[in-house]
């Protein structure tokens, strides 16, 4: 009988010790890895969206944001794929890009790397150019590109990655013809366009919305005018049917245990009807689409089918 209760006592005790593991995650604080440089709109959505996180993960949770920037996002993302299973490192993931760089070159990772999170933007593709470039409306600048095929350059983060791929499809509709300068980020890509060192740029509405009076923005790739920039026209106004975008999200390494994926899907869940997180996004223009889990993954597949599609028909390197 003192046997049986000795068991029984030690059974309880390890369950209450299991269950007080789960009930602790996270004790440490949560790198989330990103690919690109600060100030462009994978890192301020990060940014923006690390303390929701935190408050929907309990627990004191900590998210501390790390910047790798570099090979188009590569860096960063095969860091995360090579982490510790363990939910204390997450990372940012950009679709198509991500994608792209296991078919335009050898990566350390494919779509089954990752625990699918969620993704949480869904950013529209602007063309904007520079004040000195005089190339302030669509007309003029497909003018120009017409008549002098090559000699107009475009800034844009990086090759293969949802700049690139709304670029190849203008080029295709308009029968016109580029100079590529890629950048580690959207930012520094910005900032070139500001200082009048290249006459184009293909980036993001997010990251272009506080920039209005000091470029030229000829148009957002939407069905539909954008609610953040409602005084944009579309292409399609313009009778050009250019609809693309970049879709951002976070991943964590394949194989997280099961509470710990339950607990960050559900934290990554309640963005979406959390009304300060979106008037937090709302503010840096950031259109914000939560897709989770499984739903997420499928995302994922159907965006590299569409990445490997483009490089089979026009490589991009």
């Amino acid at each position: 009988m003192l046997k049986f209760m000795q068991t029984t006592a030690l059974t309880g005790a390890m369950i209450l010790v299991a269950g007080a593991a789960m009930a602790e995650y996270p004790e440490k604080p949560i790198e989330v890895v990103v690919g690109f440089s600060a100030g462009g709109g994978t890192d301020v959505m990060a940014r923006t969206a690390a303390p929701f996180i935190e408050k929907y993960l309990g627990q004191g949770a900590s998210l501390v944001v790390k910047n790798i920037p570099g090979a188009s996002g590569q860096i960063g993302i095969t860091e995360v794929a090579n982490a510790e299973p363990d939910g204390y490192t997450i990372g940012t993931f950009n679709l198509p890009g991500m994608m792209a760089r296991t078919i335009d070159r050898e990566a350390d990772y494919d779509r089954d790397s990752f625990t699918y999170l969620a993704n949480v933007v869904n950013d529209p593709n602007v063309i904007v150019t520079s004040k000195s470039s005089g190339l302030d409306t669509l007309d003029k600048l497909l003018a120009d590109a017409r008549e002098n095929p090559g000699a107009v350059t475009v800034a844009m983060s990086s090759l293969g990655g949802d700049d690139h791929f709304a670029l190849i499809k203008l080029q295709n509709l308009t029968e016109t013809e580029y100079t590529i300068v890629p950048f580690k980020g959207s930012a520094p890509a910005r900032t070139a366009l500001l200082g009048g060192h290249v006459a184009m740029g293909v980036l993001n509405i997010s990251e272009v919305a506080e920039f209005q009076e000091e470029l030229n923005v000829l148009g957002v790739a939407t069905t539909e005018r954008s609610d953040f920039a409602p005084d944009l026209p579309t292409f399609s106004e313009q009778g050009l049917e250019l609809v693309n975008g970049s879709m951002r999200g976070f991943v964590a390494p394949a194989g997280l245990p099961e509470d710990v994926e339950n607990k960050l899907l559900d934290a990554f869940t309640k963005l979406a009807d959390d009304p300060e997180f979106l008037q937090a996004m709302a503010a840096t223009a950031n259109p914000v689409e939560v897709v989770t889990g499984d739903d997420f993954k499928a995302l994922t597949g159907g965006l590299y089918d569409l990445a490997a599609d483009v490089w089979e028909k026009t490589p991009w390197n």
